[in-house]
């Protein structure tokens, strides 16, 4: 088994990690990935390898999501086989916890894909931001999959080798990677298994590198981006639908011919924006299938989503306006009470891969 520990600027807590992993299971394999620490830290690291872990070094700080996206890299490369886990560099992880979540991988040939999450039942004394952020992230990530985890936010995962190559085709190099891990694992129908871990934070979680606002904006930029397009969309749509209701006087034609032209556009910007095809840079979703198929796909799926909006859409509409309400008013408030159904249905229906099921052949042992 291999546990990936990505750090910038540990404390010595970090060679303890790896002396304790080592001495509980022999036969680990720990890579640390320096993600650009000072040189004040270079004795850090040099404990980890006198202790057995390899150290992977970048040359400047991008983020957890890249350091995880380096290491995954390297051991697809060195065609490494066996769980794969991942821990943090800051003593929140129990070795038992970490070797818990290993034994929980399936590496079984012909097994279903699958992530193993470190679960905490984040009762008793948690940060607020840690607790209220893992509320906001656990919310939306229901709405979008239709999935209910307890932790969306625990960094202590297991995968089998298998699924290697489709986790560095992952997007993000910050925190959003791990949200983005999970999101694109319920599209493309990747079991998400918990196991309980123990719930600890040292000195109030003092030593994360958690950015509260920057890297808030990073994980929550899908659902931001999608009001974005959404707002876009809107705009359009209203413009039209006003001037076209002006110049025909009837609302209905108004209403198909303002949401035909404003649906093209949304459409047009949640496949690039919010729901791309791909997830690397090959035209692939990062397990063998191309973009053309699926964009015909969704295409279709869209358009029949558009159908049943457009319907509610003027019946809410038109009871609205009929009522005696402005029209912009009635438009408004139709979109307030869609807005949330659209996303919900596009993320788990549009733009969801429907894919055969699929094994990723299993990776040849190697070392480092």
């Amino acid at each position: 088994m291999y546990v990936v520990i990505p750090a910038y600027q540990p404390t010595p807590l970090l060679p303890e990690l790896v002396t304790s992993l080592v001495e509980a299971r022999p036969a680990i394999e720990v890579l640390v990935v320096d993600d650009g620490s000072d040189t004040a830290c270079a004795p850090v690291f040099a404990a980890c390898e006198a202790a057995g872990a390899r150290v992977l070094r970048l040359s400047v700080n991008r983020g957890k999501g890249a350091a995880l996206r380096a290491a995954f890299t390297h051991l697809r490369d060195v065609r490494a086989s066996g769980p794969v886990v991942t821990a943090d560099a800051d003593g929140q992880h129990a070795v038992a916890d970490v070797l818990a979540v290993a034994d929980a991988v399936d590496e079984t040939p012909g097994a279903a894909r699958h992530l193993v999450l470190g679960q905490r039942d984040l009762e008793g004394d948690v940060p607020l931001r840690s607790r209220f952020g893992n509320g906001v992230t656990r919310m939306m990530f229901r709405a979008a999959t239709g999935r209910r985890l307890l932790d969306t936010q625990t960094g202590l995962r297991g995968v089998p080798s298998s699924l290697l190559p489709w986790l560095t085709t992952l997007r993000g190099d910050r925190y959003e990677y791990e949200l983005v891990m999970l999101l694109q694992a319920a599209r493309h129908r990747i079991d998400l298994r918990s196991v309980p871990i123990r719930t600890i934070y040292l000195d109030d979680n003092a030593s994360s590198h958690f950015r509260p606002v920057a890297d808030s904006v990073r994980i929550y930029a899908p659902l931001l981006t999608f009001v974005g397009t959404s707002l876009a969309g809107f705009v359009v749509d209203t413009v039209l639908l006003m001037g076209l209701h002006a110049l025909l006087g009837v609302l209905l034609p108004a209403v198909v011919l303002a949401r035909v032209a404003s649906a093209s556009l949304n459409f047009t910007l949640n496949r690039r924006l919010v729901f791309p095809d791909g997830d690397g840079t090959d035209g692939t979703d990062g397990t063998g299938g191309t973009g053309g198929e699926r964009r015909w796909s969704a295409a279709g799926r869209y358009a029949g989503l558009a159908a049943g909006l457009l319907a509610a859409n003027y019946l809410l509409l038109a009871t609205l306006y009929a009522a005696g309400m402005p029209l912009l008013a009635a438009k408004l408030v139709t979109e307030l009470v869609l807005v949330t159904t659209s996303y919900v249905v596009q993320a788990r229906f549009v733009f969801a891969h429907r894919r055969r099921a699929e094994t990723v052949p299993a990776h040849t042992a190697a070392r480092w």
